[in-house]
C-alpha cells in the first residue's frame, strides 16, 4: 500500500506544482497580453480571425456565445458523422475498412464532440486513419476547447459588472486551441514518442507466429498488429480528457502506453488542465485564496475515495481469500491484489489511482478492465462521476459545474444567517437559483431514468451479459458514463446495439448541452449586475467552514439522488459475500 500511497500524492504534488504556472500562462493568453507566446503564434492567430470575420474586440452576449457553441459543434458533429459513413471511401485507410454502421457513426459523432468519446466500437480494428486524424483527434481538440470556452464566460461574469459582454466565442476557441490545447499535445506527444507510443502511417505488421495454431479448420501462421498515428491521438486524449483510446484496450494497451513513465505522465495529464484552470480562475477573479480553497475541496473528495477504491484492490477478492487463494504482492511490478483485468506491468494499486482519476475527470479512459474490480471500487467509480463531473472534472466544464455547487452553498449559507447570498461580490437572486439548481439536476434525471428504461426494457436487459445485481451495475454505468462525458464503460454490457446506441447518444447529448446551457444563462445575469464590496456579514468563500459547507452540499446531492441505485448494484454486490459467508 504504501508505494500506491506514494505514486497517488507524488501525481498530485507535481500536478499542482505543474499547474500553478500553467494557469498563469492561461491567464496572459485570455487576457490578450503580448508575451513570448504571442509573439511566436500571434501571426497565425491574427490570419485566423482574419479567416473567420473577428476580432476580440467584437464581443459577445450569452445567447450569442452559447449560439456560436452550438452551431459549432453541430457542424463538427455532421462532419464527423459524414466522415465515418464514407471512410471506406476515402484515403488513408490502409486496412480498408468500410464505412461505420449510422447507428454507431451517430453515436461516436455526439460522443466526440461532446468531450465524452464513448466508444462501442474497437478503434484499431474500425476506424480508417483518416478518421482517426481528421474526426476524432480533430474533435478532440476541440470538445476540450469547448468545456474551456464554456467556463471563460462565467469567470468574465463574476469580473465584469453592467455589461452583457462575456467575450468571442471564435476568439476564446482561437486561443484555446493555439496557446494551450496544441502547445501541450506537441510537447506530450514527443515524450511518449521516445517511450515507444506508435506513430506512423504504415499499414500493419504481420508477425509470423512462434506457435501456429488451426481454428475453422485453417491454420494460423500470422498475427496482424494494428498500428497508426497514436501518440499524437493520445496525448490530447490525456490533455483534453476525452479518453476515446485509439486501441480497443484503450491505455493497458503497449502501444499507447508502453513504459511506468507514460503511466505516471498520462495519470497526470488527466487532471494537469482542469488543475490549472482553478489557478486560472484565481488569477482572472483575484481572489487566490478562493481559487485553493476549490482545489482543497476537490482533494478532500478526491483522496478518502481514491484511498477506499486502492485499499479494496490491493486487498483482493474476498472469495479468493475463503478458498485460500493468496493474491499478495509476488513481484515489485503486480504489487499483488485483485489482478483480474490488471496489466501487471501496471498493478492493481496504480489501476485504481488511473481509474479513479479517469472518473473523477470527464476522461474515462482505462489501463485496466473496470468491469473486473471489486464492486466497492467499481461502485466509487460510479459515485465520482454521479457528483456531477466536479471533482477536477473535464476540463473547463468541471470548474464551472464546481462553481454551480458553491453558488448553491452561498445560497444556503445567506437563508443560514438570514443575509442576500453574495458571491465574489454579485448578489445571487431567485433567477441565478433557478440556473444553477437546473445545471445540477439534468445529470441525475439523464442518469435514473434511462437506467430505468434500460433496466425494464427488453432491448435494455438484452445486453446485460451477467445477471443480478453487477448486472444493473453493468445497466446503471452505461447511463451514467455518457450523461456525465465520461465515456468510461463497464465491458460487460453489450452497448453497440440500436437501443443503446441511440440512449447513451441521447444522454451524451443532453448532459452536455442541457447542463452548460444554463450556466452560461447564469453568466448572462451575473454580468449585469454591479459588484458589492465585501461586509462584515458577507460569507467568505475561502474558510474551511465554506469548504465544509460546498463539499458537504456535492456529497448530499449526490447521496441523495443516487444511493438507492448504487445500494442495488455495486453495494448489493460488495455485501454478497459476506451474507453468503454468514449464512454457511
Amino acid at each position: 500500500m504504501i508505494p500506491t500511497l506514494l505514486l497517488t500524492a507524488t501525481v498530485l504534488v507535481v500536478t499542482i506544482l505543474l499547474a500553478i504556472p500553467l494557469g498563469a500562462y492561461m491567464h496572459r493568453v485570455y487576457s490578450g497580453d503580448v508575451f513570448w507566446a504571442s509573439r511566436v503564434l500571434g501571426p497565425v492567430e491574427r490570419v485566423t480571425y482574419r479567416l473567420i470575420g473577428t476580432s476580440p474586440e467584437r464581443e459577445m452576449d450569452w445567447k450569442r456565445y452559447a449560439l456560436a457553441i452550438l452551431l459549432f459543434n453541430l457542424a463538427g458533429g455532421i462532419f464527423l458523422y459524414v466522415l465515418l459513413l464514407l471512410q471506406g471511401h476515402l484515403p488513408f485507410n490502409p486496412m480498408h475498412f468500410s464505412g461505420v454502421a449510422p447507428g454507431s457513426a451517430f453515436n461516436t459523432a455526439a460522443s466526440f464532440i461532446t468531450n465524452t468519446n464513448w466508444q462501442d466500437y474497437s478503434g484499431g480494428s474500425t476506424m480508417s486513419y483518416l478518421s482517426q486524424m481528421l474526426g476524432l483527434t480533430v474533435q478532440n481538440f476541440l470538445s476540450a476547447a469547448t468545456g474551456i470556452v464554456i467556463l471563460l464566460p462565467i469567470i468574465r461574469a463574476l469580473v465584469r459588472h453592467s455589461t452583457k459582454d462575456l467575450g468571442n466565442f471564435w476568439v476564446d476557441m482561437t486561443r484555446t486551441v493555439l496557446y494551450v490545447l496544441i502547445p501541450l499535445s506537441v510537447i506530450f506527444s514527443l515524450i511518449l514518442m521516445q517511450q515507444g507510443v506508435v506513430q506512423t502511417l504504415g499499414g500493419a505488421i504481420h508477425a509470423d507466429l512462434v506457435a501456429p495454431f488451426t481454428s475453422g479448420g485453417k491454420t494460423i501462421l500470422q498475427q496482424v498488429i494494428h498500428i497508426g498515428p497514436v501518440a499524437s491521438q493520445e496525448s490530447i486524449m490525456m490533455l483534453g480528457n476525452n479518453g476515446g483510446g485509439f486501441f480497443n484496450m484503450n491505455d493497458a494497451h503497449p502501444f499507447e502506453n508502453p513504459t511506468g513513465l507514460t503511466n505516471f505522465l498520462e495519470t497526470l495529464a488527466m487532471i494537469l488542465v482542469p488543475v490549472g484552470l482553478v489557478f486560472l480562475f484565481g488569477q482572472m477573479t483575484k481572489a487566490r485564496k478562493t481559487a485553493w480553497a476549490i482545489l482543497v475541496s476537490m482533494l478532500i473528495l478526491f483522496i478518502p475515495l481514491t484511498l477506499v477504491s486502492q485499499h479494496f484492490e490491493l486487498a483482493g477478492n474476498p472469495i479468493f481469500h475463503q478458498l485460500g487463494v493468496t493474491q499478495a504482492n509476488q513481484g515489485a511490478l503486480a504489487g499483488g491484489g485483485n489482478m483480474e483485468g490488471v496489466e501487471d506491468r501496471i498493478g492493481a494499486g496504480a489501476s485504481a489511482l488511473f481509474a479513479t482519476l479517469a472518473t473523477a475527470t470527464s476522461t474515462g479512459a482505462a489501463n485496466c478492465a473496470y468491469d473486473s474490480f471489486i464492486p466497492l471500487s467499481g461502485g466509487i467509480n460510479l459515485f465520482m462521476m454521479q457528483l456531477g463531473e466536479v471533482v477536477f472534472g473535464g476540463v473547463g466544464s468541471g470548474l464551472a459545474s464546481f462553481l454551480a455547487f458553491m453558488i448553491f452553498a452561498v445560497f444556503l449559507g445567506g437563508l443560514m444567517v438570514g443575509r442576500t447570498p453574495e458571491f465574489l461580490g454579485k448578489k445571487i437572486g431567485s433567477f441565478e437559483i433557478k440556473m444553477t439548481s437546473l445545471s445540477i439536476l439534468v445529470m441525475p434525471l439523464l442518469v435514473l431514468i434511462g437506467t430505468a428504461i434500460a433496466a425494464t426494457t427488453v432491448a435494455g436487459r438484452a445486453g446485460v451479459f451477467n445477471p443480478g445485481p453487477h448486472g444493473f451495475s453493468e445497466m446503471l454505468y452505461a447511463v451514467t458514463s455518457p450523461a456525465n462525458n465520461n465515456g468510461s464503460a463497464f465491458g460487460g454490457l453489450s452497448s453497440d446495439t440500436r437501443f443503446y446506441n441511440l440512449l447513451t447518444g441521447m444522454c451524451v447529448l443532453f448532459g452536455r448541452y442541457w447542463v452548460y446551457l444554463p450556466l452560461l444563462a447564469l453568466a448572462g445575469a451575473l454580468v449585469e449586475k454591479k459588484k458589492t464590496p465585501a461586509g462584515s456579514g458577507t460569507l467568505a468563500t475561502h474558510t474551511p467552514i465554506f469548504i465544509g459547507l460546498t463539499v458537504g452540499v456535492i456529497l448530499l446531492v449526490g447521496a441523495l439522488n443516487f444511493f438507492p441505485a448504487l445500494a442495488l448494484g455495486p453495494i448489493a454486490e460488495q455485501l454478497a459475500p459476506v451474507s453468503h459467508v454468514m449464512t454457511h
